[in-house]
């Protein structure tokens, strides 16, 4: 064999070895563990808008367990207990978008409904059921009567009827009437007529149809300082912010009566005036704002009836607006209160439309405050209590729909 022949041979299983080796790194050696193949660090983003996963790069230390998803945004201290074997404290049992919830003598709730533009009673059993079947469009507010068969209702245009459930008796009302309110039989409204000219704008009262209007009190340029609410003794119809400024946080708060009576004023310790009437009409429970407290809304009572008028001012220590409230009793009182509120709060209530609320129960006589558990958390709109005291019923600003909570 010449030497040519012999290096060609050589050659020849010298490239097949080679082949050979790279071919078993390749296909074996990863699984044998030799040479373990690395991938390349990644350089992509996490798309646009979306948070990137809260581990990356760190990793996690043998005591902890890693958690998916958001935490809330916010808790709620003293809430019930949620998940498996909690119990349920509050009930939503009407989820569609409502306006103007109203509790009758009975305990029956009634609501109109956005949804299809009718009116329901929930009766204290949890029956629904539709009080006409007419269908109003476009509700904006109602005021319903204490005797629960009539309602004035209110349009976004101005336009008001009055309603009959009962006799289906329909009366279009003067649309420039407004700021409805029944007397405690239900047997008169009181509203305020907003003339074009001030010296015709005046406070009236007359039948719930419109029948039989008497002039009670001129406003003037002063209607937006006036508030329509009659008291459950039938003795006052409107309070007024137009008595005398006693400072920069103080002034007089007049009661207006049918026949020009010479109330006593009230003097409340602040601006912003809000109330509501004890059940009695013997006590006005009040907000109002001040320098005092940084601009932020606080609850008073005080008597405001007869001879006791302004008798008994006292504050409750409580930073919230009187509409968060709703008196069960003379004696007790719930109430939303938010969590936080900022200074200045007082001038722009919107500003916590989207505060968390706590709900207190408040004892009006030895000033204690009990916290009442919900399931979640709720910004307080409206909020009522039923005759018996067993239920309170709220709406949510946050939330369609409305609630009752056991109490």
């Amino acid at each position: 064999m010449d030497k040519k022949r012999i290096a060609l041979i050589f050659i020849f299983v010298l490239i097949s070895l080679v082949i050979g080796y790279f071919m078993y790194r390749l296909f074996f050696a990863e699984e044998a563990g030799l040479v373990p193949r690395v991938p390349p660090p990644t350089t992509e983003k996490p798309p646009t808008g979306e948070f990137p996963p809260s581990g990356i790069g760190v990793p996690a230390k043998p005591d902890e367990v890693p958690t998916e998803g958001l935490p809330p945004a916010i808790t709620v201290p003293g809430a019930g207990v949620t998940g498996a074997g909690a119990i349920q404290l509050e009930n939503h049992f009407v989820q569609s978008k409502i306006v103007s919830p109203s509790i009758d003598k009975t305990g029956n709730a009634n609501f109109y409904n956005q949804n299809d533009g009718k009116f329901y009673r929930v009766n204290k059993d949890g029956a629904t059921t539709a009080l006409s079947d007419q269908v109003f469009y476009n509700v904006n507010k109602v005021t319903w009567s204490p005797n629960n068969s009539e309602s004035i209702i209110e349009y976004p245009d101005g336009n008001n009827i009055y309603y009959n459930f009962q006799t289906k008796k329909q009366t279009t009302l003067p649309q420039h009437w407004e700021d409805f309110s029944f007397s405690p039989e239900g047997a008169r409204i009181a509203a305020k007529s907003i003339a074009l000219s001030p010296e015709n704008r005046w406070i009236v009262t007359s039948n719930p149809d419109g029948g039989d209007i008497q002039f009670i009190e001129s406003m003037g340029e002063n209607a937006h300082k006036v508030s329509v609410d009659w008291s459950p003794t039938r003795k006052v119809v409107a309070l007024s912010q137009t008595g005398d400024s006693l400072g920069a946080d103080r002034q007089q708060i007049l009661l207006i009566g049918q026949n020009h009576e010479n109330f006593k004023a009230l003097i409340v310790e602040g601006r912003g005036f809000q109330s509501q009437w004890s059940p009695d009409g013997q006590q006005l429970l009040y907000s109002v704002y001040s320098a005092r407290n940084d601009y932020k809304p606080e609850l008073w009572i005080v008597n405001a009836d007869g001879d006791n008028i302004d008798s008994n001012r006292r504050p409750i220590q409580i930073n919230t607006w009187a509409e968060k409230c709703a008196f069960a009793s003379e004696r007790f009182v719930y109430c939303g209160v938010p969590v936080t509120l900022d200074a200045g709060a007082g001038f722009r209530p919107d500003i916590a439309n989207s505060t968390q609320d706590q709900i207190y129960k408040i004892d009006l006589q030895n000033g204690s405050k009990t916290i009442v558990k919900t399931d979640a958390a709720h910004v307080i709109d409206t909020i009522f209590v039923n005759p018996d005291n067993t239920k309170l019923f709220f709406t949510d600003k946050t939330q369609s729909g409305l609630f009752d909570l056991s109490i």
